[in-house]
């Protein structure tokens, strides 16, 4: 277990100060430790990026940020919620993907098999193609029902800016498939930005 320490306490007043010798001396510190840690819940190389981001948060709120435990308690538990943050994500996505393929088998009911395929893999490469902001709120709201207003604490961001990027995922889909109109209207009819 990491103890709160004198040292630490320094090291977070010279951090608080803008002093890059403190956030290196805290990511030399415990960047290891951390990543060992977010290794119990995420793949090796996710724990890796989410220990960089706790530390690298704190860097970037220096001057607002409250520790009232210890540094390494506090860092510890930032990588626990990235890290259970990242599974929910994933099985967000997950499940974002087999409703997809589910709805475009009920949209093309009776249409020839190779028709079906060409335009499940189309879709698919359009949605792919998009910015990945655009395509994950897209993907969120679409096939997995999830309001706006949920998509935008998830990510963190407002509710305009989740409605802004579905809105222009849509936009950007149907120039793309423009020629596929009539299937894409069908495929797009539950998402409100199009009413």
């Amino acid at each position: 277990m990491m103890e709160y320490s004198n040292e630490d306490t320094y090291l977070l007043i010279a951090l608080r100060r803008g002093e890059t010798m403190a956030f290196d001396s805290i990511f030399k510190k415990y960047y290891p430790v951390l990543c060992a840690y977010g290794s119990r819940f995420v793949d090796y190389e996710e724990a890796e990026e989410i220990a960089g981001d706790a530390i690298l948060w704190l860097w970037e709120h220096r001057e607002t940020y409250q520790i009232e435990t210890s540094l390494g308690r506090y860092l510890l538990k930032s990588v626990y919620n990235r890290s259970l943050n990242c599974i929910k994500q994933k099985h967000l996505k997950s499940h974002a993907d087999t409703m997809f393929y589910e709805e475009m088998e009920k949209l093309i009911q009776g249409v020839e098999v190779y028709q079906f395929q060409e335009f499940s893999k189309r879709i698919k490469e359009a949605i792919d193609a998009l910015p990945s902001s655009y395509r994950e709120a897209f993907m969120m709201h679409r096939f997995s029902k999830i309001s706006y207003k949920e998509i935008a604490d998830e990510l963190g961001v407002s509710t305009k800016i989740v409605a802004y990027r579905i809105q222009q995922a849509t936009k950007l889909l149907r120039k793309e498939l423009s020629d596929l109109l009539p299937i894409l209207l069908i495929f797009l009819h539950n998402d409100q930005t199009l009413h």
